[in-house]
């Protein structure tokens, strides 16, 4: 049954066009991801079916008695408001039921008895239970307390929360609404992985109809049955509109690339008729006599039409940087605290040419604090850093403050009129025009841009800065999706050095190299490898995981080799032969690969090295090869695991 039906969306800026004459429909239970370049409208359309912002004109049809609840990305709350308040109030429907129930209930007790009032009772209770149950506070706390909002906070005045708290208490407050659509702009961002894990669980395990709009890949993977696509407006011919495609994210990928595919078959096969229909006009008026005037008239037109073009895709790249040292960022026994609050507890950590490391933990557990000392901006209580003679750092914090809202585009993409590409030298609008800013564009002050186009010009200008450090703390917030992808091959190519901090595990899979995970009290414990192989190694118990490192290195001595997992005892049946010999052996490979790592990490720790660069290069090299064979080895050695275990 049809939930919400809305036709006839239009939206215009001035001269600009937004929608023209959108439909969308969501049936009940369904849910349905909106994905689209950045500043397409996707967050504008949310606001439109909330009733939050004003159309050119639509038509909205909900089902009776159906609600709706709209989490923006960034929420507000009244003033005064504290999350007891806030609670309370997204408990609506809750209130009134248990006012009702109270009521009735005090009817039956003075003695009124008939089967209208039992049958009514009995629906109330039923209608409680569907709505979170009887103790609206313990359900409210338990709820914010799974987010990571310390219960303590209940009676504070919302305006003295964090920016991550006001986040995850709105979404707190739309969970308890229980609405029949749930319409989520942005829902993970300034969430750790942790936390958008659950959130995937708590909405998948829910009734709801679903709209999404996030940048988290694995949430539309995971959750949604419909992806609709925004087409941008480009003119009356090109007008833009909806697209759905059944299925999930990889369900719209496929379709998507065989739609491409198509669209280039018939665009060439256009270009040939016009090539042969010009060809005979070419032959003038002697040859034409004997054709008719319809074939010149659709000639004329086939001419006229604009033919298939693909998408086109934001051009970040980065300048050529300076080749690093072997030393590129070195911290040793380095120990922070605020007041009472230990933040890092004698934490050591190097970072090696071409590692892209990123950082995981929950919100406060300390990661910009780390990223902070690295790059000397904040001074530890004890122990070290130095930098690499050769370290070059450009840094992308998620709060955007290097982008100055009174400035156009063009005045904050960069400071000169050309910009060096390698070989080339480029005008800065071209630059501006290739990252989806043409020239109109460029003449807006940044305050206009969307927070994803935000995103994208802050990104361009420190790819123009020459460092061959990067770091980036939440850098896929609200980027689009094919803006994503193409930020994720760029720093696969990358030859320097890349620090993340990100929440996004899509990223992480394809991006990160090493992780250092945050475990509380200041401990930071080096993880080789992807979040994936993190995720299946540790099996969420990160004390016992077999690939578990100290984040702390010596600098004198080469870290101990690991002990690798015991060998499960034989179970007949399970593996081939040759299998169970593998598995048997694991431990003794497993222990001999990471001694080999553990004495190349010792030799290039030797200051004497640095003087070859010959020899380091080439035992970088090695360490490069030892890392990948100790994970080759883990991954191996848990597949055999898994077969075992049936």
């Amino acid at each position: 049954m049809t939930l919400l039906r809305a036709f006839d969306v239009s939206l215009s800026f001035g001269s600009r066009t937004l929608f023209h004459q959108l439909e969308l429909v969501i049936e009940e239970g369904e849910r349905v991801g909106l994905v689209g370049v950045n500043g397409c409208g996707k967050s504008t359309l949310m606001k439109i079916l909330a009733g939050d912002q004003k159309a050119d004109s639509v038509t909205l049809q909900l089902k009776r008695g159906a609600r709706v609840t709209w989490l923006p990305q960034e929420p507000s709350f009244p003033p005064g408001a504290t999350p007891a308040s806030e609670l309370t109030v997204a408990q609506v429907a809750l209130r009134e039921a248990l006012d009702a129930h109270h009521a009735l209930s005090a009817r039956l007790e003075k003695g009124e008895h008939d089967e209208r009032l039992m049958a009514e009772l009995s629906t109330l209770a039923e209608r409680i239970e569907r709505l979170g149950g009887w103790d609206t506070a313990f359900e409210a706390k338990k709820l914010l307390q799974r987010l990571g909002v310390d219960p303590l906070l209940w009676e504070r005045p919302i305006d003295r929360l964090s920016g991550g708290e006001k986040k995850r208490l709105a979404i707190a407050r739309a969970l308890l609404t229980r609405p029949d659509l749930l319409m989520l702009d942005e829902p993970t961002n300034h969430l750790d992985a942790e936390t958008v894990e659950w959130l995937e669980e708590e909405l998948d395990a829910r009734d709801s109809a679903l709209l999404l709009v996030t940048h988290d890949r694995y949430f539309l993977d995971d959750l949604v049955d419909r992806i609709v696509e925004v087409e941008p407006y480009v003119s009356p011919q090109q007008p833009g509109g909806l697209i759905s495609y059944p299925g999930n994210y990889e369900a719209y990928l496929e379709q998507k690339y065989v739609a491409l595919q198509q669209g280039a078959q018939a665009e060439h096969k256009r270009q040939r008729w016009i090539a042969q229909e010009v060809a005979w006009l070419r032959k003038g008026p002697e040859a034409r006599r004997t054709k008719s005037k319809a074939r010149i008239e659709r000639a004329r037109k086939l001419l006229a039409e604009k033919g298939f073009q693909r998408p086109k895709v934001p051009e970040l790249q980065i300048v050529e940087a300076p080749r690093l040292s072997q030393t590129v960022i070195e911290a040793k026994h380095v120990s922070k605290a605020y007041g009472e609050k230990k933040v890092l507890d004698d934490v050591s950590v190097i970072v090696q040419p071409g590692e892209r490391i990123a950082f995981l933990g929950k919100n406060g557990a300390g990661k910009t604090t780390l990223v902070r000392t690295l790059l000397g901006e904040v001074k530890p209580d004890s122990g070290s850093v130095v930098l690499g003679p050769r370290t070059k750092v450009a840094y992308y914090d998620q709060l955007r403050t290097h982008l100055d809202d009174e400035q156009t585009v063009y005045e904050a993409a960069w400071d000169e009129e050309y910009v060096q590409l390698g070989k080339k030298r480029i005008r800065l609008a071209d630059y501006l025009d290739d990252l989806l800013f043409p020239i109109p564009m460029q003449k807006m002050k940044v305050k206009a841009l969307s927070g994803g186009e935000r995103n994208r010009l802050l990104l361009a200008r420190l790819f123009l800065e020459g460092a061959n450090v990067l770091v980036l703390d939440e850098p896929t917030n609200d980027l689009d999706l094919v803006t994503l992808n193409v930020l994720e091959r760029l720093l696969l190519d990358f030859d320097g050095a890349v620090l993340l901090v990100t929440h996004d595990r899509y990223f992480l899979d394809k991006v990160a190299t090493a992780l250092l995970v945050f475990e509380g009290d200041g401990k930071v414990v080096r993880y080789e490898g992807n979040y994936d192989l993190y995720r299946r190694l540790s099996g969420g118990k990160k004390s016992s995981a077999p690939q578990k490192q100290s984040a702390t290195v010596s600098a004198a001595a080469p870290p101990a080799p690991k002990p690798a997992p015991e060998a499960p005892a034989k179970k007949s049946g399970r593996l081939s032969y040759k299998d169970q010999r593998e598995l048997d052996g694991m431990e003794a490979a497993i222990g001999a690969a990471e001694q080999k790592k553990a004495e190349l990490e010792a030799k290039l720790q030797d200051p004497a090295v640095f003087s070859n660069a010959t020899e380091a290069a080439r035992l970088s090299d090695e360490l490069h090869a030892a890392t990948k064979a100790v994970e080759h080895l883990y991954w191996r050695w848990q597949e055999l695991q898994s077969l075992l275990e049936g």
